[in-house]
C-alpha cells in the first residue's frame, strides 16, 4: 500500500502558543515505522486546475498570491507564508494521488489531509483547500470512477465538504460528528449523524456500522474517501466525546475490513487531533495503521 508524506507537513512555522499541532506529522511518521511502514511516497503538488475543481478561481488566486485579508487569514487560523501554501498544495496533492493509487491498490493513505472545513469561496478552521472534496471531484473528473463516498469520522461535522459537494450528485458526503462542537453553524450532508457530547465506545460504534453500511447499500460508491480524525479520543482537548483508545482502533478496524468485505477501495487521510501531549496525539492516530497490520499485515 501507499503512504505519501512529505517533510513540510511538520515545517510550518507557527506562533508561539499556536493550537495546531504541527509537529504530529512528522512523529507518526517516526512512529509507524515501527509497525513497518518504511516506504514513503513524496507526493506532488496539487495544480490550480485541480483546486479549482472545488474552490473559486478567486479565492484560489488570492490564497495563492498572499492577498487574503486579515478576517480571512484569522478565520483560516494559519498566518499566510509561502511556507503554508507549498505546504497546502503538496498536503492536497497528496490526497488526490492517494486516491488513484487507492483505485489500484485497494488502500493507500495520506499523513495529512482530511481539511474538511474548507468552503469554496474560504478557509476555516486550520483547513485552507478540502483535499478530499477536490481528490473526489478529480477522481470523477477524469472518468475514473463514477461516484465517490466522503466518510468523516473527524469529531467536528465536515461543514466545509458538505457546502462544496452540496450540488454534486456523484460525491455522496456522510458526517459522523459531536452535535454540541464545532462548528456551530452546521451544514447539511447527505447524510449526518450528529451524536451527543459524551457518548461513549458501543453506541459510536454501533451508529459508524449503520451509517457505513447503510451508505454502502444504497449508493454502492467506486471509492471511500475516509477522514479519520483522531479527535473522537476521548482525552482530547477540542473533542467532546467519551471515546477509549480502543474504540479508536476499532472504529479504524471496522472501516477498514468493511471495504474489504465489499471490495471498494479506500483512501484514509489523518484528520485532526488536538492535544499538547504530542506523543499521546500521534498514539491515538497509530491506531489506524494498527488496524492496518491487523487487517492485512502482507500490506506492509
Amino acid at each position: 500500500m501507499a503512504v505519501y508524506y512529505h517533510p513540510l507537513y511538520s515545517r510550518l512555522a507557527l506562533p508561539q502558543r499556536h493550537r495546531f499541532p504541527i509537529t504530529k506529522y512528522q512523529l507518526l511518521k517516526h512512529a509507524i515505522t515501527e509497525l513497518g511502514f518504511t516506504d514513503f511516497i513524496r507526493p506532488h503538488k496539487a495544480t490550480n486546475e485541480q483546486i479549482q475543481l472545488c474552490h473559486t478561481r478567486e479565492y484560489t488566486e488570492r490564497f495563492i498570491s498572499g492577498q487574503l485579508t486579515e478576517k480571512e487569514i484569522k478565520k483560516m487560523g494559519f498566518p499566510w507564508s509561502n511556507q503554508l501554501l507549498e505546504r497546502t498544495l503538496y498536503s492536497v496533492g497528496a490526497s488526490i494521488q492517494a486516491a488513484e493509487s487507492a483505485l489500484t491498490t485497494q488502500l493507500a493513505v495520506n499523513l495529512s489531509g482530511g481539511y474538511h472545513h474548507a468552503y469554496s469561496t474560504y478557509g476555516s478552521g486550520f483547513c485552507i483547500f478540502n483535499d478530499l472534496a477536490i481528490a473526489a471531484a478529480h477522481l470523477i473528473n477524469t472518468d475514473q470512477v463514477s461516484s465517490v463516498l466522503i466518510f468523516d469520522c473527524d469529531v467536528h461535522q465536515g461543514d466545509g465538504t458538505a457546502e462544496i459537494c452540496s450540488a454534486q450528485e456523484d460525491v455522496i458526503t456522510c458526517s459522523i460528528h459531536c452535535q454540541q462542537n464545532f462548528p456551530r453553524l452546521k451544514q447539511q450532508s447527505d447524510y449526518d449523524f450528529a451524536i451527543d457530547a459524551g457518548t461513549t465506545d458501543d453506541e459510536y460504534l454501533n451508529t459508524l456500522k449503520s451509517a457505513l453500511d447503510f451508505c454502502i447499500r444504497l449508493h454502492q460508491p467506486d471509492i471511500i474517501l475516509y477522514n479519520a480524525g483522531a479527535d473522537i479520543y476521548q482525552g482530547d482537548e477540542l473533542g467532546h466525546f467519551d471515546i477509549s483508545l480502543e474504540g479508536v482502533y476499532q472504529r479504524d478496524l471496522l472501516i477498514l475490513n468493511t471495504c474489504r468485505q465489499h471490495a471498494i477501495p479506500i483512501m484514509c487521510a489523518l484528520g485532526g487531533g488536538y492535544q499538547r501531549d504530542t506523543q499521546q496525539l500521534v498514539t491515538v492516530h497509530k491506531q489506524l495503521f494498527r488496524a492496518i497490520v491487523d487487517l492485512s499485515p502482507s500490506l506492509v
